[in-house]
Parts: C-alpha cells; structure tokens; sequence
C-alpha cells in the first residue's frame, strides 16, 4: 500500500474543504485550531496502472497550514509533519510520498533527528519525498512543451528560479546533461550555493531574477516567489514559457497576455482514471487523471515493489534515477502535463 501525505494550500482553503471532507467540526476554526489538530486519512484510493495491475493507497491530511511558517509557528508545523509521517506508518503503508511543504519542512528543520513519535519509531525507508520523479517531469514538461509552442532548446535561454533546492539543481543537471540547451540561466538566494553549481555544471551564468527575465525563453519556477514580487510580463520574450514547479502555485494559470504560455509544472496524467476524491478538492483541471508527481512517485514505487526513501535529503537526485523513475513513469501510464492546459494568447 502506498500514502501520499498532503496539506491544504491556505486556512481559508482549509475551512472550504473541511465540510467536503466530512469534518464540519474543523469548518468554523481558526489557525490556532488546526496548530493543534492530529492528521487524519481522508481519502482511500485505487490506481490501475496500464499494464493492468492495481494498487491501493492513502491520503494523509497533514493539518499543516502555510500560515503557520509565516507566523513562526515552526514546532507546530514540525510536529505536523512528523505525526503525519507516525500515522501513515501506524496504519501499514509501505511507501510514502511527502508532499508540498511535507519534504522542504523535514529537510530544512533536520527532522531526521527526531525519529521517535509517542510510541513510533519512524521507518525512513518507508517515505519519499517524490522529488524525483518531480524533476523528470518538469525537465519533459521543458522537452515537450517547448516543441509544441516552437522553441527550439538548441537556441533557447532556461532559467532556474531556485537553481540550488533539490528539484532545482536536479532540472539544471537533466537540462545540462541530457538536452542540448543553449544556455542556463542560475538564480537562487543563497550566491556560494549558485557558484558551486556553476563549478559543477562547468557553464550557466548567475543572475538576479530582475536581470534574468528578458533574456529567457523558458523560466522553471522551483522555489516560492519573494512576498509582494509581481512579474512585469512586459519584459518577457515572445513566445515565453513558464513553468512553474512551486506549491501553492506562484503563477496564475490563466494569465492573458499575448505569447505568454504559464504550465503547471511538476503535474503528471494518469492515462486511465484514478478512484480518489482528493486531487478535485486542490483544484485539478481534471482531478480523475491529473496529478502531483511527488504524489505519483509513491505509487511508481508500489507499482514496482521498490520500498525505499527513492528521494531524500538535498541535492542528491542524480540524472541516473531521474531516467530510472522515468521509465517507470512511463510503463505505468504516466505523462507530463503539457500545451492543451496552457492558455495560448
């Protein structure tokens, strides 16, 4: 049995979708409520995959809120993802996928080192962040969707919006070693990570978003946009893509503005229909088939039997697993997101 363990992308979002999901009880709360309330299973799922076998699943409501980062609510948050992982192991699943702010929450506050949840010793071998599957994806959605709107990667300029996270620096090593990209542009924050990147890589140039925008041809979003930052779509190329990789999403996917392509990134369909309520609750455009490929990466695992931690730590997905995770992506019947879900000005 594979789990997904998830997270709502607002407490607004959170109170709508209480009453959907069978807990009016949690509808009227505020964040003080949901700092305090355990995770629960809210959805039971079947996933056939085309070669005709059938797996069954998980979903792990984590009870985490974004809000509670953005108003210091660090223990809350950790003891969040920590409880959901308790449960999921509590209950028997095999392999877990941490979703959304699950993985980046447990990589940056190191909580490897609590293992001990009440009476659960937590089995790490039994979760996954599901970023590698994430970075094979939104590297096919750079191959494929760039083809279907005319853009030729040997003359193309990428940008890495969050070149140095984990899926970032994965993008830019597929992209590096495995297309013939013209040029990749790096941005990050943290500038000694970028020139390591850039000593590895051998090539890229650092640069400031500001700075990096109007030179490229395709912008991969894999970090959460700075508060209060607004693009100024004026200043892009024609036709520009931006795929962006982040959850919640930074970009509005309806974006009108004429040669501007906006995907969403790191979202895989399913070739056949998946019985599940959840994916309708976030918001998929056709929630049946569509879905998170970290999500899907904990099914690809139950599909092939692998029972391990696939994805961990930071900055170790290498372009080896990334093809390994993809051709099992593929004999399953999972495709990347492409162009018939952009809106084309």
């Amino acid at each position: 049995m594979f789990g997904l363990i998830g997270h709502l992308t607002s407490l607004e979002h959170a109170q709508a979708v209480a009453k959907e999901l069978g807990y009016p009880e949690y509808a009227d709360q505020g964040l003080d409520f949901w700092c305090s309330a355990p995770p629960q299973i809210v959805d039971e799922i079947t996933v056939t995959s085309v070669t005709g076998q059938t797996i069954e699943g998980r979903y792990v409501e984590s009870c985490f809120l974004p809000e509670m980062l953005a108003n210091r609510r660090i223990k809350a948050a950790t003891r969040k993802i920590l409880n959901a992982m308790a449960h999921a192991q509590k209950h028997g699943i095999n392999i877990t996928a941490l979703g959304g702010f699950s993985s980046i929450i447990f990589e940056n506050f190191k909580l490897e080192q609590f293992s001990q949840v009440r009476n659960i010793k937590l089995e790490f071998e039994r979760f996954t962040t599901g970023n590698t599957h994430t970075a094979y994806i939104i590297c096919q959605q750079v191959e494929q969707a760039s083809q279907q709107i005319g853009l030729d990667l040997s003359k193309a300029t990428v940008a890495i919006c969050g070149a140095t996270g984990d899926i970032g620096s994965a993008v830019t090593r597929w992209l590096d070693t495995r297309t013939d990209v013209k040029e990749l542009l790096l941005i990050a924050r943290n500038h000694e990570r970028l020139q390591e990147l850039q000593a590895e890589l051998g090539r890229g140039k650092i640069m400031a978003l500001d700075e990096a925008l109007p030179q490229a041809d395709i912008v991969v979003w894999v970090a959460s946009m700075p508060k209060g930052l607004e693009i100024d779509f004026t200043v892009l190329k024609r036709p520009c893509l931006l795929i962006d990789g982040g959850y919640p999403k930074n970009l509005a996917t309806k974006i009108q503005y004429p040669g501007v392509h906006v995907l969403n990134g790191g979202i895989v369909e399913h070739s056949l229909d998946i019985d599940w309520k959840i994916m309708k609750i976030v918001n998929m455009d056709v929630p049946a088939r569509q879905l998170f490929a970290c999500f899907a990466e904990s099914m690809l695992l139950e599909f092939e039997k692998l029972y391990t931690n696939f994805s961990w730590g930071r900055n170790q997905i290498t372009v080896e697993k990334m093809e390994q995770i993809g051709q099992a992506s593929i004999k399953h019947g999972f495709r990347p997101l492409l162009v018939e879900s952009l809106v084309v000005n």
